[in-house]
């Protein structure tokens, strides 16, 4: 093997090291705008990190809506699966991608 191949693979090994996050997909549950969406969207929020605690709740804003999105799905099978559980609850909701965090490796 070239020498400069494995430069290159320490190099990239580093990089990726670094990295938080990943392209992936998160359910968009809730999204407002107006006066006392702010207010509202923690409201969604706190529920829903209290009904799935094992699931990220992330609360964003892009202006003029606040959106409340749920999950760090790497693929959209396990997006869908996760929306089938919750549409009951959350008819509107639907897949997005999204940036989500890598998840925590045990050693």
């Amino acid at each position: 093997q070239d020498e400069k191949v494995g430069v290159l693979l320490e190099k990239h090994i580093k990089i990726n090291e670094t990295l938080k996050t990943m392209e992936g997909f998160r359910i968009q549950i809730f999204s407002d705008s107006g006066n006392n969406s702010k207010t509202r969207a923690q409201t969604v929020q706190e529920e829903v990190a209290a009904r799935f605690p094992e699931m990220g709740v992330y609360l964003s804003f892009k202006s003029p809506n606040y959106r409340i999105r749920v999950g760090d799905f790497r693929t959209r099978l396990d997006a869908q699966r996760f929306l089938t559980d919750i549409s009951v609850d959350y008819p509107n909701a639907f897949i997005v991608n999204d940036m989500i965090n890598l998840p925590k490796q045990t050693n």
